[in-house]
Protein backbone atom coordinates (compact mmCIF):
# COMPACT_ATOMS: atom_id res chain seq x y z
CA UNK A 1 0.00 0.00 0.00
CA UNK A 2 3.23 2.35 0.78
CA UNK A 3 4.39 1.65 -2.29
CA UNK A 4 1.68 2.30 -4.68
CA UNK A 5 0.63 5.50 -2.61
CA UNK A 6 4.43 6.46 -3.05
CA UNK A 7 4.05 5.89 -6.74
CA UNK A 8 0.95 7.70 -7.15
CA UNK A 9 2.33 11.06 -5.25
CA UNK A 10 5.75 10.33 -7.18
CA UNK A 11 3.40 10.91 -10.99
CA UNK A 12 1.24 13.95 -9.39
CA UNK A 13 4.59 15.17 -8.39
CA UNK A 14 5.99 14.65 -11.95
CA UNK A 15 2.62 15.25 -13.84
CA UNK A 16 2.72 18.62 -11.32
CA UNK A 17 6.43 19.58 -12.59
CA UNK A 18 5.89 18.58 -16.55
CA UNK A 19 2.95 20.98 -16.30
CA UNK A 20 4.40 23.72 -15.01
CA UNK A 21 7.45 23.63 -16.92
CA UNK A 22 5.28 23.48 -19.92
CA UNK A 23 3.24 26.92 -18.66
CA UNK A 24 6.43 28.61 -17.47
CA UNK A 25 8.28 28.64 -21.09
CA UNK A 26 7.73 32.01 -22.84
CA UNK A 27 9.66 31.57 -25.74
CA UNK A 28 7.37 28.55 -27.53
CA UNK A 29 3.85 28.63 -27.76
CA UNK A 30 3.02 24.61 -26.30
CA UNK A 31 0.06 23.78 -26.04
CA UNK A 32 -2.56 20.83 -26.77
CA UNK A 33 -5.12 20.01 -29.01
CA UNK A 34 -8.46 17.60 -29.92
CA UNK A 35 -8.81 15.31 -32.57
CA UNK A 36 -10.91 17.79 -34.28
CA UNK A 37 -8.07 20.69 -33.98
CA UNK A 38 -10.24 22.30 -30.53
CA UNK A 39 -7.36 24.39 -28.21
CA UNK A 40 -7.63 22.15 -25.12
CA UNK A 41 -4.30 23.63 -23.22
CA UNK A 42 -2.09 26.88 -23.27
CA UNK A 43 0.42 28.34 -21.96
CA UNK A 44 2.74 31.78 -21.29
CA UNK A 45 4.12 31.23 -24.22
CA UNK A 46 1.24 31.15 -26.32
CA UNK A 47 0.05 34.52 -24.91
CA UNK A 48 3.42 36.13 -25.60
CA UNK A 49 3.38 35.18 -29.16
CA UNK A 50 0.14 35.09 -30.36
CA UNK A 51 -1.99 37.50 -27.84
CA UNK A 52 -4.61 35.40 -26.63
CA UNK A 53 -4.92 34.75 -22.74
CA UNK A 54 -6.15 31.18 -21.94
CA UNK A 55 -9.42 31.72 -21.68
CA UNK A 56 -10.07 33.59 -24.81
CA UNK A 57 -8.62 30.53 -26.45
CA UNK A 58 -9.07 27.29 -24.95
CA UNK A 59 -11.74 25.58 -26.74
CA UNK A 60 -11.48 27.39 -30.09
CA UNK A 61 -10.24 25.92 -33.12
CA UNK A 62 -6.41 26.34 -33.92
CA UNK A 63 -7.12 27.19 -37.71
CA UNK A 64 -7.92 30.86 -36.40
CA UNK A 65 -3.83 31.45 -35.99
CA UNK A 66 -3.79 30.73 -39.83
CA UNK A 67 -4.36 33.55 -42.78
CA UNK A 68 -7.50 33.27 -44.44
CA UNK A 69 -6.10 31.98 -47.61
CA UNK A 70 -4.33 29.14 -45.73
CA UNK A 71 -7.65 28.62 -44.04
CA UNK A 72 -9.96 28.99 -47.25
CA UNK A 73 -7.53 25.80 -49.19
CA UNK A 74 -7.70 23.75 -45.95
CA UNK A 75 -4.44 23.89 -44.90
CA UNK A 76 -5.12 23.62 -40.86
CA UNK A 77 -6.58 20.35 -41.11
CA UNK A 78 -3.99 18.96 -43.55
CA UNK A 79 -1.43 19.60 -41.23
CA UNK A 80 -3.27 17.34 -39.21
CA UNK A 81 -3.95 14.78 -41.59
CA UNK A 82 0.35 14.28 -42.09
CA UNK A 83 0.44 14.48 -38.29
CA UNK A 84 -1.61 11.32 -37.99
CA UNK A 85 -0.03 9.50 -40.74
CA UNK A 86 3.24 10.46 -40.87
CA UNK A 87 3.77 10.53 -36.88
CA UNK A 88 5.00 14.61 -37.35
CA UNK A 89 4.28 17.90 -39.41
CA UNK A 90 7.01 20.49 -39.82
CA UNK A 91 6.97 23.49 -41.19
CA UNK A 92 7.41 27.33 -41.22
CA UNK A 93 5.59 30.01 -42.29
CA UNK A 94 3.08 32.90 -41.77
CA UNK A 95 0.49 33.06 -38.76
CA UNK A 96 -1.93 35.38 -37.01
CA UNK A 97 -1.87 37.08 -33.95
CA UNK A 98 -4.71 37.92 -32.17
CA UNK A 99 -4.39 42.07 -33.16
CA UNK A 100 -4.13 40.98 -36.75
CA UNK A 101 -0.31 41.28 -37.36
CA UNK A 102 1.62 38.19 -38.94
CA UNK A 103 4.71 37.19 -38.16
CA UNK A 104 6.71 33.94 -39.51
CA UNK A 105 6.51 31.20 -37.26
CA UNK A 106 7.86 27.11 -37.11
CA UNK A 107 6.04 24.85 -36.68
CA UNK A 108 5.88 21.81 -34.90
CA UNK A 109 2.57 19.06 -34.70
CA UNK A 110 2.82 15.48 -33.28
CA UNK A 111 0.13 12.86 -32.78
CA UNK A 112 -0.84 12.28 -29.34
CA UNK A 113 -1.83 8.16 -28.96
CA UNK A 114 -3.51 6.62 -25.27
CA UNK A 115 -3.66 2.71 -26.02
CA UNK A 116 -3.23 2.67 -29.66
CA UNK A 117 -6.00 5.68 -30.06
CA UNK A 118 -5.65 9.11 -31.49
CA UNK A 119 -6.33 11.75 -28.60
CA UNK A 120 -4.91 14.62 -29.74
CA UNK A 121 -1.94 16.71 -31.00
CA UNK A 122 0.79 18.36 -29.46
CA UNK A 123 1.58 21.75 -31.34
CA UNK A 124 4.60 24.04 -30.65
CA UNK A 125 5.31 27.41 -32.43
CA UNK A 126 7.97 29.32 -32.40
CA UNK A 127 8.40 33.18 -33.84
CA UNK A 128 10.99 33.58 -35.92
CA UNK A 129 10.11 36.49 -37.92
CA UNK A 130 13.59 37.99 -36.61
CA UNK A 131 15.38 34.89 -37.85
CA UNK A 132 14.42 35.10 -40.93
CA UNK A 133 14.50 38.87 -41.86
CA UNK A 134 17.87 38.51 -40.73
CA UNK A 135 18.58 35.51 -43.10
CA UNK A 136 17.06 37.60 -45.97
CA UNK A 137 19.50 40.61 -45.49
CA UNK A 138 22.00 37.88 -45.11
CA UNK A 139 21.13 36.48 -48.51
CA UNK A 140 20.41 40.24 -49.90
CA UNK A 141 24.12 41.23 -48.80
CA UNK A 142 25.51 38.00 -50.52
CA UNK A 143 23.83 38.77 -53.22
CA UNK A 144 25.05 42.17 -53.40
CA UNK A 145 28.60 41.07 -52.80
CA UNK A 146 28.40 38.82 -55.45
CA UNK A 147 27.09 41.89 -58.25
CA UNK A 148 29.50 43.87 -56.53
CA UNK A 149 32.43 41.43 -57.51
CA UNK A 150 31.39 40.15 -61.40
CA UNK A 151 31.71 44.09 -61.85
CA UNK A 152 34.61 43.99 -60.15
CA UNK A 153 36.06 41.97 -62.13
CA UNK A 154 34.57 43.24 -65.57
CA UNK A 155 36.06 46.41 -63.97
CA UNK A 156 39.55 45.12 -63.66
CA UNK A 157 39.45 43.93 -67.61
CA UNK A 158 37.72 47.38 -69.09
CA UNK A 159 39.83 49.26 -67.04
CA UNK A 160 43.23 47.84 -68.16
CA UNK A 161 42.00 47.75 -71.77
CA UNK A 162 41.30 51.29 -71.79
CA UNK A 163 44.25 52.40 -70.06
CA UNK A 164 46.54 51.36 -72.47
CA UNK A 165 43.76 52.42 -75.28
CA UNK A 166 43.66 56.46 -74.02
CA UNK A 167 47.45 57.14 -74.49
CA UNK A 168 46.85 55.32 -78.06
CA UNK A 169 43.87 58.15 -78.58
CA UNK A 170 46.25 61.07 -76.83
CA UNK A 171 48.80 60.36 -79.32
CA UNK A 172 46.69 60.10 -82.59
CA UNK A 173 44.45 63.32 -81.63
CA UNK A 174 47.31 65.00 -80.75
CA UNK A 175 49.22 64.32 -84.06
CA UNK A 176 46.56 65.18 -85.89
CA UNK A 177 46.02 68.59 -84.58
CA UNK A 178 49.80 69.47 -85.34
CA UNK A 179 49.04 67.64 -88.70
CA UNK A 180 46.06 69.81 -89.40
CA UNK A 181 48.07 72.83 -88.80
CA UNK A 182 50.70 72.08 -91.26
CA UNK A 183 49.09 70.41 -94.25
CA UNK A 184 47.88 72.13 -97.57
CA UNK A 185 43.72 72.33 -98.21
CA UNK A 186 43.79 69.03 -100.25
CA UNK A 187 40.47 68.25 -99.92
CA UNK A 188 40.87 64.51 -99.89
CA UNK A 189 43.35 64.75 -97.09
CA UNK A 190 41.39 67.19 -95.38
CA UNK A 191 38.22 64.67 -95.58
CA UNK A 192 40.55 62.18 -94.26
CA UNK A 193 41.77 63.50 -91.21
CA UNK A 194 38.45 64.96 -90.27
CA UNK A 195 37.22 61.11 -90.51
CA UNK A 196 40.23 59.98 -88.41
CA UNK A 197 39.61 62.67 -86.12
CA UNK A 198 35.92 61.92 -85.90
CA UNK A 199 36.93 58.41 -85.16
CA UNK A 200 39.41 59.27 -82.49
CA UNK A 201 36.72 61.20 -80.62
CA UNK A 202 34.53 58.31 -80.91
CA UNK A 203 37.32 56.17 -79.25
CA UNK A 204 37.36 58.64 -76.96
CA UNK A 205 34.19 58.65 -75.86
CA UNK A 206 34.09 54.59 -75.83
CA UNK A 207 37.08 54.67 -73.37
CA UNK A 208 35.52 57.16 -70.93
CA UNK A 209 32.25 54.98 -70.43
CA UNK A 210 34.74 51.87 -70.07
CA UNK A 211 36.61 53.59 -67.56
CA UNK A 212 33.38 55.33 -65.89
CA UNK A 213 32.02 51.70 -65.64
CA UNK A 214 35.36 50.70 -64.10
CA UNK A 215 34.96 53.28 -61.87
CA UNK A 216 38.87 54.43 -62.48
CA UNK A 217 37.54 57.56 -64.85
CA UNK A 218 39.62 60.44 -63.15
CA UNK A 219 36.33 62.39 -62.61
CA UNK A 220 36.28 65.83 -60.87
CA UNK A 221 33.27 65.72 -58.34
CA UNK A 222 31.80 69.23 -58.12
CA UNK A 223 29.01 70.66 -55.71
CA UNK A 224 25.67 70.72 -58.55
CA UNK A 225 22.93 71.68 -58.41
CA UNK A 226 20.05 69.32 -60.40
CA UNK A 227 17.79 71.39 -61.53
CA UNK A 228 19.76 73.91 -62.71
CA UNK A 229 22.45 71.81 -64.56
CA UNK A 230 19.44 70.29 -66.10
CA UNK A 231 18.09 73.84 -67.78
CA UNK A 232 21.41 73.66 -69.26
CA UNK A 233 21.28 70.15 -70.96
CA UNK A 234 17.55 70.37 -71.72
CA UNK A 235 17.67 70.95 -75.28
CA UNK A 236 20.54 68.11 -75.85
CA UNK A 237 18.33 66.00 -73.55
CA UNK A 238 15.36 66.78 -76.05
CA UNK A 239 17.53 65.99 -79.50
CA UNK A 240 18.56 62.95 -77.42
CA UNK A 241 14.79 61.90 -77.02
CA UNK A 242 14.13 62.58 -80.83
CA UNK A 243 11.10 64.09 -82.23
CA UNK A 244 8.58 61.00 -81.25
CA UNK A 245 8.89 61.03 -78.41
CA UNK A 246 7.89 64.07 -75.62
CA UNK A 247 9.86 64.91 -73.13
CA UNK A 248 8.61 65.96 -69.20
CA UNK A 249 10.66 66.69 -66.40
CA UNK A 250 9.53 66.56 -62.74
CA UNK A 251 11.82 67.93 -60.70
CA UNK A 252 10.98 69.10 -56.85
CA UNK A 253 12.00 72.77 -56.76
CA UNK A 254 13.31 72.14 -53.05
CA UNK A 255 15.41 68.99 -54.72
CA UNK A 256 19.16 68.99 -52.40
CA UNK A 257 22.53 69.42 -54.50
CA UNK A 258 24.38 66.68 -54.80
CA UNK A 259 28.23 66.41 -55.52
CA UNK A 260 29.59 64.28 -58.82
CA UNK A 261 31.36 64.84 -62.54
CA UNK A 262 28.84 67.34 -64.01
CA UNK A 263 30.18 65.72 -67.40
CA UNK A 264 29.50 62.75 -66.18
CA UNK A 265 26.29 62.79 -65.07
CA UNK A 266 25.02 64.64 -68.24
CA UNK A 267 26.55 61.39 -70.11
CA UNK A 268 24.47 59.22 -68.24
CA UNK A 269 20.87 61.13 -68.02
CA UNK A 270 21.74 61.26 -71.98
CA UNK A 271 22.46 57.51 -72.47
CA UNK A 272 19.08 57.31 -70.35
CA UNK A 273 17.27 59.02 -72.70
CA UNK A 274 18.40 57.51 -75.45
CA UNK A 275 17.38 53.84 -74.23
CA UNK A 276 13.99 55.34 -73.14
CA UNK A 277 13.93 56.87 -76.52
CA UNK A 278 14.92 53.02 -78.05
CA UNK A 279 12.72 51.09 -76.19
CA UNK A 280 9.84 53.37 -77.50
CA UNK A 281 9.68 52.43 -80.91
CA UNK A 282 6.15 53.85 -81.42
CA UNK A 283 6.70 57.05 -79.86
CA UNK A 284 5.79 58.08 -76.27
CA UNK A 285 6.85 59.76 -72.77
CA UNK A 286 9.59 59.96 -71.11
CA UNK A 287 9.83 61.79 -67.68
CA UNK A 288 13.33 63.03 -65.86
CA UNK A 289 12.59 63.72 -62.69
CA UNK A 290 14.45 63.95 -59.19
CA UNK A 291 13.42 64.16 -55.61
CA UNK A 292 14.81 63.98 -51.94
CA UNK A 293 15.03 60.84 -50.08
CA UNK A 294 16.25 59.23 -46.96
CA UNK A 295 17.54 55.83 -47.67
CA UNK A 296 18.12 53.06 -44.49
CA UNK A 297 19.40 50.45 -46.42
CA UNK A 298 22.27 48.27 -45.72
CA UNK A 299 24.69 49.69 -48.56
CA UNK A 300 23.27 52.92 -48.47
CA UNK A 301 21.79 54.93 -45.79
CA UNK A 302 21.00 58.66 -44.81
CA UNK A 303 20.04 61.64 -47.30
CA UNK A 304 19.80 61.06 -51.66
CA UNK A 305 19.02 62.73 -54.30
CA UNK A 306 16.79 60.21 -56.25
CA UNK A 307 17.02 60.92 -60.00
CA UNK A 308 15.15 58.95 -62.29
CA UNK A 309 14.56 58.47 -66.22
CA UNK A 310 11.59 57.29 -66.76
CA UNK A 311 9.82 56.00 -70.30
CA UNK A 312 6.28 54.37 -71.07
CA UNK A 313 7.67 51.58 -73.35
CA UNK A 314 8.25 48.26 -73.92
CA UNK A 315 10.22 47.33 -70.86
CA UNK A 316 12.96 44.67 -70.00
CA UNK A 317 12.34 41.29 -69.88
CA UNK A 318 12.97 39.34 -66.61
CA UNK A 319 15.66 37.41 -67.75
CA UNK A 320 17.51 39.99 -69.11
CA UNK A 321 17.50 43.13 -66.37
CA UNK A 322 20.35 41.09 -64.56
CA UNK A 323 22.71 41.81 -67.46
CA UNK A 324 21.92 45.29 -68.60
CA UNK A 325 24.14 47.04 -66.42
CA UNK A 326 27.08 44.49 -67.79
CA UNK A 327 29.62 46.37 -70.30
CA UNK A 328 28.94 45.00 -74.41
CA UNK A 329 25.69 43.39 -73.52
CA UNK A 330 22.96 44.64 -75.61
CA UNK A 331 19.51 43.54 -76.78
CA UNK A 332 19.62 46.27 -80.34
CA UNK A 333 20.26 44.95 -83.57
CA UNK A 334 23.88 45.20 -84.60
CA UNK A 335 25.18 48.98 -84.98
CA UNK A 336 22.44 50.48 -83.01
CA UNK A 337 24.31 50.29 -79.69
CA UNK A 338 27.49 49.76 -77.76
CA UNK A 339 26.24 47.99 -74.96
CA UNK A 340 27.93 50.69 -72.97
CA UNK A 341 25.63 53.42 -72.00
CA UNK A 342 23.86 51.49 -68.83
CA UNK A 343 27.67 50.65 -67.92
CA UNK A 344 29.03 54.13 -68.21
CA UNK A 345 25.65 55.23 -65.92
CA UNK A 346 26.44 52.29 -63.44
CA UNK A 347 30.02 53.11 -63.26
CA UNK A 348 29.33 56.75 -62.57
CA UNK A 349 26.43 55.97 -60.08
CA UNK A 350 28.70 53.83 -57.67
CA UNK A 351 32.12 56.35 -58.06
CA UNK A 352 29.87 59.01 -56.99
CA UNK A 353 28.85 57.37 -53.81
CA UNK A 354 25.59 55.80 -54.45
CA UNK A 355 24.06 53.57 -56.95
CA UNK A 356 21.24 52.81 -59.88
CA UNK A 357 18.07 50.88 -59.46
CA UNK A 358 15.78 49.95 -62.30
CA UNK A 359 12.04 48.64 -62.34
CA UNK A 360 10.40 47.02 -65.29
CA UNK A 361 7.10 46.00 -66.25
CA UNK A 362 6.09 44.39 -69.68
CA UNK A 363 4.60 46.42 -71.81
CA UNK A 364 4.32 49.50 -69.48
CA UNK A 365 7.58 50.91 -69.51
CA UNK A 366 10.91 51.25 -67.45
CA UNK A 367 12.37 53.19 -64.72
CA UNK A 368 16.03 53.88 -64.36
CA UNK A 369 16.76 55.55 -60.48
CA UNK A 370 20.75 56.98 -59.79
CA UNK A 371 20.83 57.82 -56.06
CA UNK A 372 23.20 60.26 -55.42
CA UNK A 373 24.65 61.50 -52.22
CA UNK A 374 23.05 65.13 -50.71
CA UNK A 375 25.94 67.49 -50.75
CA UNK A 376 26.12 70.01 -48.05
CA UNK A 377 28.11 72.38 -49.75
CA UNK A 378 27.03 75.07 -52.30
CA UNK A 379 27.77 74.44 -55.69
CA UNK A 380 30.15 77.64 -57.21
CA UNK A 381 28.99 79.29 -60.24
CA UNK A 382 32.19 81.61 -60.73
CA UNK A 383 33.61 80.88 -64.54
CA UNK A 384 37.44 80.99 -65.20
CA UNK A 385 38.80 82.76 -68.28
CA UNK A 386 40.62 80.65 -71.12
CA UNK A 387 43.55 82.50 -72.11
CA UNK A 388 44.51 82.02 -75.82
CA UNK A 389 48.11 82.51 -75.22
CA UNK A 390 50.32 81.78 -72.06
CA UNK A 391 54.20 82.33 -71.38
CA UNK A 392 56.71 81.02 -68.97
CA UNK A 393 58.24 77.42 -68.37
CA UNK A 394 56.28 74.54 -67.86
CA UNK A 395 57.66 70.87 -66.32
CA UNK A 396 56.10 67.81 -68.22
CA UNK A 397 56.87 64.76 -66.47
CA UNK A 398 55.43 62.12 -68.91
CA UNK A 399 56.89 58.58 -69.17
CA UNK A 400 55.70 57.85 -72.73
CA UNK A 401 57.63 59.25 -75.59
CA UNK A 402 55.01 59.81 -78.02
CA UNK A 403 52.31 61.00 -75.75
CA UNK A 404 55.20 63.51 -74.64
CA UNK A 405 55.61 64.57 -77.91
CA UNK A 406 51.88 65.72 -78.34
CA UNK A 407 51.60 67.19 -75.04
CA UNK A 408 54.84 69.38 -76.07
CA UNK A 409 53.19 70.37 -79.25
CA UNK A 410 49.95 71.80 -77.46
CA UNK A 411 52.10 73.49 -74.60
CA UNK A 412 54.37 75.01 -77.28
CA UNK A 413 51.60 76.04 -79.47
CA UNK A 414 50.20 77.75 -76.38
CA UNK A 415 52.91 79.86 -76.01
CA UNK A 416 54.98 77.57 -73.19
CA UNK A 417 58.36 76.41 -72.69
CA UNK A 418 58.55 73.34 -72.12
CA UNK A 419 61.19 71.01 -70.43
CA UNK A 420 60.54 67.38 -70.49
CA UNK A 421 61.63 64.73 -68.01
CA UNK A 422 60.32 60.61 -67.80
CA UNK A 423 59.52 60.08 -64.11
CA UNK A 424 59.24 62.17 -60.87
CA UNK A 425 62.99 61.51 -59.30
CA UNK A 426 64.05 63.51 -62.44
CA UNK A 427 61.14 65.70 -61.94
CA UNK A 428 62.41 66.73 -58.28
CA UNK A 429 66.44 67.28 -59.84
CA UNK A 430 65.47 69.50 -62.32
CA UNK A 431 63.11 71.87 -59.62
CA UNK A 432 66.08 71.79 -57.80
CA UNK A 433 68.43 72.84 -60.30
CA UNK A 434 66.15 75.29 -62.83
CA UNK A 435 62.93 77.19 -61.48
CA UNK A 436 59.52 76.69 -63.62
CA UNK A 437 56.20 78.29 -63.79
CA UNK A 438 54.10 74.81 -63.10
CA UNK A 439 54.48 71.10 -63.21
CA UNK A 440 52.23 69.23 -65.64
CA UNK A 441 52.59 65.61 -64.91
CA UNK A 442 50.92 62.31 -65.82
CA UNK A 443 49.85 60.23 -62.53
CA UNK A 444 50.84 56.49 -64.06
CA UNK A 445 54.40 56.41 -63.97
CA UNK A 446 57.62 54.03 -63.52
CA UNK A 447 59.59 54.20 -60.71
CA UNK A 448 59.24 54.57 -56.74
CA UNK A 449 57.35 57.42 -57.37
CA UNK A 450 53.72 57.89 -59.46
CA UNK A 451 52.68 61.39 -60.31
CA UNK A 452 50.45 62.00 -57.26
CA UNK A 453 53.14 61.13 -54.87
CA UNK A 454 55.05 63.36 -56.97
CA UNK A 455 52.11 66.36 -56.63
CA UNK A 456 52.55 65.61 -53.00
CA UNK A 457 56.44 65.85 -52.32
CA UNK A 458 56.26 69.12 -54.26
CA UNK A 459 53.29 70.86 -52.00
CA UNK A 460 55.61 70.05 -49.19
CA UNK A 461 59.25 71.65 -50.52
CA UNK A 462 57.42 73.84 -52.90
CA UNK A 463 53.94 74.94 -51.55
CA UNK A 464 53.87 77.95 -54.01
CA UNK A 465 53.95 75.99 -57.38
CA UNK A 466 50.81 75.32 -59.44
CA UNK A 467 50.64 71.68 -60.29
CA UNK A 468 48.43 69.93 -63.23
CA UNK A 469 47.99 66.12 -63.37
CA UNK A 470 46.56 64.16 -66.11
CA UNK A 471 45.33 60.40 -66.43
CA UNK A 472 43.46 58.13 -68.59
CA UNK A 473 43.25 55.79 -65.72
CA UNK A 474 44.08 55.55 -61.98
CA UNK A 475 42.67 54.12 -58.70
CA UNK A 476 45.26 56.63 -56.89
CA UNK A 477 43.55 59.64 -58.63
CA UNK A 478 40.65 59.50 -56.46
CA UNK A 479 42.89 60.10 -53.63
CA UNK A 480 44.12 63.51 -55.76
CA UNK A 481 40.28 65.12 -55.51
CA UNK A 482 40.18 68.14 -54.04
CA UNK A 483 44.01 68.34 -53.60
CA UNK A 484 45.18 68.61 -57.17
CA UNK A 485 43.31 69.19 -60.31
CA UNK A 486 43.17 66.16 -62.78
CA UNK A 487 43.24 66.14 -66.68
CA UNK A 488 41.44 63.22 -68.81
CA UNK A 489 43.31 61.69 -71.33
CA UNK A 490 42.96 62.03 -74.48
CA UNK A 491 42.44 65.81 -74.40
CA UNK A 492 42.00 68.66 -76.56
CA UNK A 493 44.69 71.60 -76.98
CA UNK A 494 41.40 73.54 -75.80
CA UNK A 495 40.73 71.35 -72.52
CA UNK A 496 44.44 71.48 -71.75
CA UNK A 497 44.54 75.15 -72.36
CA UNK A 498 41.50 75.66 -69.72
CA UNK A 499 42.91 73.45 -67.21
CA UNK A 500 45.75 75.33 -66.84
CA UNK A 501 43.88 78.98 -66.72
CA UNK A 502 41.88 77.41 -63.61
CA UNK A 503 45.68 76.90 -62.01
CA UNK A 504 46.04 78.88 -58.97
CA UNK A 505 49.03 81.17 -59.16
Amino acid sequence: MVTKFKQQRDLFESERSFRLLVEGVVDYALYMLDPAGIITSWNIGGERIKGYSPDEIVGQHFSRFYPETDRANGKPMRALGIARDQGRYEEEGWRVRKDGTFFWASVIIDPIYEGGKLVGFAKITRDITERRNAQLRLETMQKQLAEAQKFDALGQLTGGVAHDFNNLLMIISGSLHILKKGTSEDAKLQRAISAIETATRRGAALTSQLLTFARRQSVNPQPIHFAERIEAIREVLHTGAGSSVQLAFDIDRNVWPIRADVSELETGLLNLVINARDAMPDGGTVTVSARNVVLSETLHAGEFVAISVADTGLGIPSDVVDKIFEPFFTTKPIGKGTGLGLSQVHGFAHQAGGTVKVESELGKGTTFTILLPRETAEPRRDKFPVPSRGSGTVLLVEDNPDVATVSTGFLEQLGYTVRRVADAEAALREIELNGVDFVFSDIVMPGKMDGLTLAHRLREIRPDLPILLATGYSDAAADARGDFPILRKPYEIHELSEAIAKLPR
